[in-house]
């Protein structure tokens, strides 16, 4: 189920920005050309009033609780540089942060509305049974009802028909199916169910009806739980967050109080009212945050623009650089090292008496027998025929008969061909040894050979998982809900020690597998099952082409044409951009150091204080475009 993306407009923080904005463009190439106050005048107007009213307010209101934010400071700072005359300096200002409240804004609605649309996996009805003799085990008489599957309690009985999905986690009491549980374990193929086996909401049942009992609260279902570590984690302030906000408060209180006493003071020794308002507003300008700003802004977002242009999609600048502080990386299995989707791998004849078939005759009575049906391991096996000789393929299937979690069986070409699983065929003692999936064929009941079939690795894996050991400190991990034996065979081709590898695992345990690690921990995933894990990890990587809604909205940063190889680019690429950062405020520092030492200490015209500041931020800015090089990805 798809979600419903909160669109940018709709936000009215994006809407008053997007008025500020155009009422600053329109205003400032009159204002540059000369053109009258009477037509540039009430366009900044418009600007500030559009883009400053909503953080005037809050911080109005953050003032009568005793506190201070930058917001506000930025506010004053605009509106005491239009009272002297610097009334584009301070427009510039306000649609710099009121661009910024919006596309916060934007993101924090686009998560809500990925919550949502997961909440929209689990069906709302569900089908109860209740039993006429007051037995589960009598199903003579059974009466049907549906029910909202908010409703359902623990110990009911309820009906999954095919192609439905589960309304509630609970346990199969008769019937056998193979259910996609992809959005839970991650596991890329359907998993047979038959009785006494547990069963997840919002999974997709396929051609076999189950009667489950539900064994969890609605409330507390593995897919409800996803949602809470979502949202949980969404809550949680980063301690660099909490840092900043603590600098911010300080700061802003300083300069008030710094550009009270440079008016006060003169003024109380004899000063006059002009002089001493000129030198604070100077003082107000000059010692402006917006240097500093823009010292950290420009290397970071040509950074995400270069990495955008090569197919890593950064959400914002504090994800960039929170990517360059990486010490460890975890990576999910399926999807993200692996392709998601299984492929034939070996053919392997019945040696010794039997039907004695080739290889491309065991493939094609396989295929001819698969063809109708829709089981991933079937389209894996007819599309590998499809590359077979015209003359080693065989004709159509009569009699096709499918049974969940078996196989299926047709007669082709005149024999009885079976295609299923081992252990349900009868041949679970002689599976040949594989790090896949092995299908058993038999023609006229005799085996006639084996199709494994395995995940294949994606291109780029093993070398993206080597170039990201060389940037972090400590080795990687692998968390996947997927067996452990597939597992370690991904970990071993991909580099990844085995005892870094943690399988079986459902959607919280992958979170608390993330936070067990420590550190700041890079997580690569691509389900709605990795999306705690996302959310837990100190920045989160979604795969594009098939990640889901919720992975993509979860994630910090999306890699559009799944390439892993991206990923240590994009690292590198952030560490460098941080580099740039310190290198900025060093240099806006010591600028703004100057001009107010100089302002207080002398007497600092106001022309060149402002040429100062405008100076050292046009300066800073430059500096951090040198990011949007080619060579700056490749390095």
């Amino acid at each position: 189920m798809q979600p419903t993306d909160t669109r940018l407009l709709a936000l009215p923080e994006a809407r008053w920005a997007a008025v500020s904005t155009a009422a600053f463009l329109l205003a400032l190439p009159l204002h540059l050309l000369g053109a009258t106050a009477w037509l540039w005048g009430p366009l900044y107007a418009a600007a500030y009033l559009a883009g400053g009213w909503e953080p005037a307010l809050e911080g109005l209101r953050a003032l009568r609780a005793k506190t201070l934010d930058v917001d506000l400071l930025m506010i004053v700072a605009a509106l005491g540089a239009a009272s002297i005359g610097q009334v584009m300096d301070g427009a510039l200002l306000i649609v710099i942060f009121a661009t910024s409240g919006a596309m916060e804004a934007l993101a924090t609605a686009r998560t809500e509305d990925s919550v949502r649309g997961l909440l929209g996996l689990a069906p709302p009805t569900a089908t109860r049974l209740h039993p006429a003799s007051g037995s589960d085990e009598e199903r003579e008489g059974e009466r049907e009802e549906t029910v909202e599957a908010s409703a359902l309690a623990i110990g009911d009985v309820i009906l999954v028909r095919p192609g439905e999905r589960v309304a509630a986690d609970g346990r199969v009491l008769d019937g056998a199916s193979d259910i996609d549980q992809a959005t839970i374990t991650g596991e890329p193929l359907p998993v047979p169910k038959a009785v006494g086996d547990e069963v997840f909401a919002g999974t997709l049942n396929g051609t076999g009806a189950l009667r489950v009992r539900v064994e969890r609260d609605p409330s507390d279902t593995v897919i409800a739980r996803v949602v809470a570590l979502v949202e949980e984690a969404s809550r949680t302030k980063a301690p660099t967050q909490l840092f900043v906000e603590r600098i911010e408060h300080r700061y802003a209180l300083g300069m008030v109080a710094a550009t009270v006493l440079v008016f006060a003071v003169p003024l109380a020794f004899g000063a006059d009212l002009t002089g001493a308002l000129l030198r604070a507003m100077t003082f107000m300008i000059v010692a402006s945050p917006c240097a500093v700003v823009l010292a950290t802004m420009p290397p970071l977002l040509s950074a995400i623009a270069n990495a955008g242009r090569h197919g890593v999609l950064i959400k914002s600048a504090v994800v960039m650089e929170r990517l360059g502080q990486t010490d460890r990386i975890a990576y999910d299995k399926t999807g993200t090292l692996t392709e998601g989707t299984p492929h034939l791998v070996k053919i392997l004849p019945e040696p010794g008496p039997g039907p004695g078939l080739a290889e491309n005759e065991l493939l094609s009575l396989a295929a001819v027998a698969e063809h109708r049906s829709e089981h991933p391991l079937a389209r894996a096996i007819v599309a590998a025929a499809h590359d077979l000789p015209r003359d080693a393929t065989h004709g159509e299937a009569d009699d096709f008969r499918s049974a969940p979690g078996y196989g299926v069986t047709a007669t082709v070409a005149g024999r009885e061909v079976a295609v299923g699983s081992p252990e349900r065929l009868g041949e679970g003692t002689a599976v040949p040894d594989t790090d896949g999936t092995a299908v058993v064929v038999r023609v006229d009941g005799v085996r006639a050979g084996w199709l494994l079939l395995a995940d294949r690795i994606r291109p780029g894996a093993p070398e993206a998982v080597t170039a990201l050991n060389r940037l972090t400190t400590a080795p990687p991990a692998l968390l996947t809900g997927d067996s452990s034996r597939a597992a370690h065979s991904v970990a071993e081709r991909t580099g990844i020690p085995s005892d870094g590898v943690r399988a079986g695992l459902l959607p919280q345990e992958k979170a608390d597998a993330v936070r067990e690690m420590g550190g700041r921990v890079l997580f690569v995933g691509d389900g709605v099952n990795d999306a705690p894990a996302l959310a837990a990890a100190h920045t989160g990587i979604a795969m594009g082409r098939a990640g889901s809604d919720l992975a993509l909205e979860t994630a910090d940063a999306v890699l559009v044409h799944d390439d892993l190889t991206a990923v240590p680019r994009a690292v590198a690429l952030s560490r460098r951009a941080r580099r740039l950062v310190v290198q900025n405020l060093c240099l806006a520092g010591a600028f703004i150091g100057v001009l107010v030492v100089w302002d207080l200490a002398g007497h600092l015209p106001l022309p060149l204080g402002v040429a100062g500041h405008e100076g050292s931020t046009i300066l800073v800015g430059l500096n951090g475009l040198r990011l949007l090089r080619e060579s700056a990805w490749r390095e």
